[in-house]
């Protein structure tokens, strides 16, 4: 009788040790699991982050600034269709690379530019920032943006999706691309005096 005894306790203390490690393994998991939640999280804030300074820095008109944010191959796409995959298959209504992109901020920035006075006042909201693609080479984010444009005492509001394709650099996050998909992008549409 001791015997089988033995046996079994020999039998349980192998199960206990199962066990145990097999706690330790979900430990390990659910503290790994918090972490890359904690990285994201992160991730997502940084983002947030530069897409506020984006606005705010076309709100004030720091033009110059707002392009240091844009990598030396990044593009800027406003769609003129719903849907539109690529910008050559039909017209967009704008579609700059970055050196067109400094060609406008230099237009914008000339005092002797008529057609840009008087400047257009702005009011950048962005919202939604959500994280669609993690990882490498490029983060990609999902925003909503509403722009009231005040000009000639005029005032409009615009409504957007955006994406933004940030690139990680030595100098922080950077954007790579955007893209601004407008509400009325498929109506008739005057004048765009301003950068989404």
């Amino acid at each position: 009788m001791p015997a089988r005894a033995d046996t079994r306790n020999k039998g349980n203390k192998g199960r206990v040790a199962k066990t145990g490690a097999s706690v330790r393994e979900a430990e390990q998991l659910r503290r790994e699991a918090e972490q890359l939640r904690r990285e994201a999280e992160q991730l997502r804030r940084e983002a947030e982050l530069l897409l506020y300074r984006e606005a705010w820095l076309l709100d004030q008109h720091r033009l110059a600034d707002w392009l240091s944010l844009y990598t030396g191959d990044a593009t800027y796409w406003v769609p003129l269709e719903r849907g539109q995959k690529e910008p050559f298959e039909t017209c967009s209504l704008i579609y700059d690379d970055r050196t067109l992109l400094e060609i406008r901020v230099n237009q914008f920035s000339e005092p002797r530019a008529h057609a840009r006075l008087p400047v257009t006042q702005t009011c950048h909201q962005v919202g939604n920032v959500m994280v669609l693609q993690a990882g490498e080479p490029q983060i990609v984010i999902a925003s909503t943006l509403v722009v009231v444009e005040y000009r000639r005492e005029r005032q409009r509001v615009w409504g957007a999706t955006c994406e933004h394709r940030l690139r990680a650099t030595p100098e922080g996050l950077r954007i790579a691309a955007k893209r601004i998909d407008l509400a009325n992008a498929e109506a008739e549409l005057e004048g765009i005096a301003f950068l989404f």
